[in-house]
């Protein structure tokens, strides 16, 4: 096979590569096999070759360089190096080399899906009994080139709060931070000093949930007692309090930016079974959303023209919220059944890109509206890139749903593993993983498109509360019941990276700064902590 034009023309033949020293890849020459072996390989099997012969092709299947016989046990790391060095034969500057994922093409109940490589090949070979006599084709793609610092230290206690908190959480660009928690007041600091910048009054009960609009101009809280309070964050100051529920708000949900420039529509879910559409601006109720059983405990909007709602009746329920005629919003769409108890937590593929609206890491400010709506609308489509959008569904049940909401009734699999109730769920920014916490005091990390079980992250002795990704999807923060936050390096963290301790009591809330700089865990102990690099 002649060399593609995408390697400048150069021929690879041999073992790995011919320009490439496999002592750089992480190999070292072992004298008594007769071959390169993982310099801290331990799951060196001698009933594999010692190299097989791959074909690396692009997203749109193009072929890039020639057939390569590389040692069996290359992992992530050295393949990625390997595809650098085959585009950019030039480029030795490690800085500059982009991190790819690498997917291969196995044929499972006599239907062939795209598998993710997450350690090595031949962990790949083994779980699916590749043949290694014939070709294997890896497709790459890059991952993000922006890479966040991990977290590893605690840089700013902020004390304020009188009773334990629920809920912290950053802007959608990361400038802003917002808490809310027992003592009834919603809070503003400054991310640059961990300043206070506003205390704000107006709840009488337990401030329950929150959520920043994606264009970052508003701030909702909810509270024990039904009421709704829309907050203008750069002054602190109530825009409009509602009594949206006759009993306690369990759930809010804004519409993404890229569906509506205004970012003046958002979801409430309640424990009296109903969930209700608002307009901010008008304060007037849309559409009240009538059908489940009991109490909703999570509503997400997602990113293509429908609201999810999900119910201690076991049921989820999937509602139209968009369409030229106003009576159309607020209609049953689709009942989703499979759990046999009360349904917790929510997920969607999409959840960060409609969180984050047309910000990035980069942090830029838009000269308007209409320019940050485009920014927004591109992002979408972008992530999007013609894939389906995906639902996992948490329960008390133990297990996970997979779902794809806009095409089927049905789940697409069933995940079990947990040893008891599920009770937060998050997909990676970019959508390749999710990851479960559970009270059994395990996270599990989950195939993002095909639900596959990846790993287990063991470590914490007490319930995991909540989950946060970093948003370049490679590392993963757990918030528990055992009072420490952990950071774990994704997708096959076994062990924590690092374990966050300092606070004297469980940790309830937890956050990622979008644009990477920073954690924020709140606590029982009335103190929100700042970790940093």
């Amino acid at each position: 096979m002649s060399g593609n034009k995408n390697t400048g023309g150069i021929a690879w033949a041999g073992s790995l590569v011919g320009s490439q020293n496999p002592n750089n890849l992480g190999y070292r020459y072992s004298h008594a096999h007769k071959r390169y072996k993982k310099t801290d390989d331990s799951e060196n099997d001698d009933t594999l070759p010692a190299s097989v012969v791959v074909q690396f092709k692009n997203r749109e299947g193009e072929e890039v360089g020639n057939l390569i016989d590389i040692p069996t046990n290359s992992d992530i790391d050295a393949m990625s190096s390997l595809v650098h060095s085959l585009l950019n034969p030039e480029e030795e500057d490690e800085s500059k080399k982009i991190p790819y994922s690498f997917y291969a093409k196995v044929k499972r109940n006599g239907v062939v899906d795209d598998v993710e490589v997450t350690s090595t090949l031949a962990s790949l070979i083994k779980e699916h009994n590749l043949g290694t006599e014939d070709v294997i084709s890896l497709t790459y793609q890059p991952l993000a080139v922006f890479r966040v610092r991990p977290v590893t230290r605690c840089t700013d206690t902020m004390p304020g709060h009188t009773e334990a908190i629920l809920h912290v959480s950053y802007s959608p660009d990361g400038r802003h931070l917002a808490s809310g928690g027992g003592d009834t007041t919603v809070r503003f600091w400054d991310v640059n000093t961990s300043l206070p910048k506003f205390t704000c009054h107006g709840h009488k009960n337990h401030v329950l949930c929150t959520a920043w609009s994606p264009d970052g101009k508003r701030f909702a809280s909810a509270d024990k007692n039904g009421v709704l309070i829309l907050w203008d964050p750069s002054k602190g100051k109530a825009v409009s309090t509602i009594k949206a529920h006759t009993k306690h708000i369990s759930s809010i949900a804004w519409e993404p930016m890229h569906m509506n420039k205004e970012c003046d529509r958002l979801a409430t879910a309640s424990k009296d079974s109903l969930v209700k559409i608002w307009h901010a601006r008008t304060k007037r109720c849309i559409a009240t959303l009538s059908g489940h059983l009991d109490s909703v405990e999570c509503v997400k909007w997602g990113g293509e023209g429908l609201l999810y709602s999900a119910s201690r009746d076991r049921t989820i329920k999937a509602w139209c919220v968009e369409g030229t005629d106003p009576k159309d919003v607020g209609k049953l769409v689709r009942t989703f059944k499979g759990h046999g108890h009360r349904i917790n937590s929510l997920a969607l593929s999409c959840d960060y890109v409609c969180r984050t609206g047309p910000y990035d890491h980069r942090c830029k400010k838009f000269a308007s509206d209409d320019e940050a709506h485009q920014a927004a609308i591109d992002k979408y489509n972008a992530f999007k890139a013609g894939e389906p959008e995906r639902m996992v569904s948490g329960s008390d049940d133990f297990t996970l749903f997979l779902w794809h909401p806009k095409e089927s009734k049905h789940p697409i699999k069933r995940l079990t593993g947990h040893q008891q109730a599920v009770n937060h769920i998050a997909f990676s920014p970019d959508g390749r993983y999710f990851a479960s916490a559970s009270f059994d005091k395990k996270t599990k990390i989950w195939n993002g498109k095909s639900g596959d079980f990846i790993s287990t992250l063991h470590g914490h002795v007490g319930a995991v509360y909540q989950v946060a990704w970093s948003s370049d999807s490679r590392y993963l923060v757990t918030a528990s019941k055992d009072s420490t936050a952990k950071l774990w390096e994704m997708p096959a963290g076994k062990r924590a990276k690092e374990t966050l301790p300092g606070h004297a009591d469980e940790v309830y809330a937890l956050d990622w700064s979008p644009n990477g700089s920073s954690v924020s865990t709140g606590s029982k102990d009335r103190t929100i902590k700042i970790w940093k690099h």
